[in-house]
């Protein structure tokens, strides 16, 4: 009974917000939770840029559309479903994620959701549980199943000291300095071999 949980930007994905200041132009919406720990804080600062800006979910949508899954990764979640039970822990939204989710095969998906008026301007979000990636992974304790799990950002931090075997998958330097427990991998043949490493030393 093992379950993988995996963050979806920068693990399967390209960071959405990323792509949006790259198209935009707009360097403010760079910052991502690589960068600025506290979540609300984070999400306060794109929204309010969004309105400054003139922008809503139509335009981020647009960028989405164009926006493939990394190198690799479709097939490497198809891999891990093979293998384990899959489920993806994510701190976006519903209205993002589903073009992306469509290319990786349906994997489920944990995130939050949005609320759009009906000018399109995104007015606010709501978290499906505070620190869910964490109570998720706990859950999954409480059923009786083991779990490792794969991040990059500070977001993810509490998941992988949650679950029984944590990894890094390409993660900034700040993260590794801070985070030095969890091992650190860059391709998914490693990413993999650390999951089944993982789940060898808790049985």
């Amino acid at each position: 009974m093992q379950i993988v949980c995996l963050d979806l930007e920068g693990v399967l994905i390209p960071e959405i917000w990323v792509n949006v200041a790259e198209l935009t132009g707009i360097e403010a919406l760079r910052a991502t939770t690589r960068d600025v720990p506290d979540y609300d804080e984070l999400m306060g600062r794109r929204l309010s840029i969004l309105d400054q800006h003139g922008l809503g979910m139509h335009d981020i949508q647009d960028v989405i559309a164009r926006l493939r899954p990394l190198g690799g990764a479709p097939d490497f979640v198809e891999r891990i479903r093979s293998r384990y039970q899959l489920v993806v822990l994510s701190d976006t939204f519903y209205e993002f994620a589903r073009p992306l989710m469509r290319q990786l095969g349906w994997p489920t998906l944990f995130c939050h959701s949005l609320e759009v008026d009906a000018d399109g301007r995104i007015s606010d979000y709501r978290l499906r549980l505070a620190d869910h990636k964490r109570a998720a992974v706990a859950a999954f304790h409480g059923l009786n199943f083991r779990t490792v799990a794969a991040g990059d950002s500070y977001n993810d931090t509490a998941m992988l000291a949650e679950a029984d075997a944590g990894v890094l998958f390409r993660p900034p330097r700040n993260v590794i300095e801070e985070f030095p427990q969890f091992p650190v991998t860059r391709e998914y043949s490693e990413l993999e071999d650390a999951i089944e490493q993982g789940f060898t030393r808790t049985r």
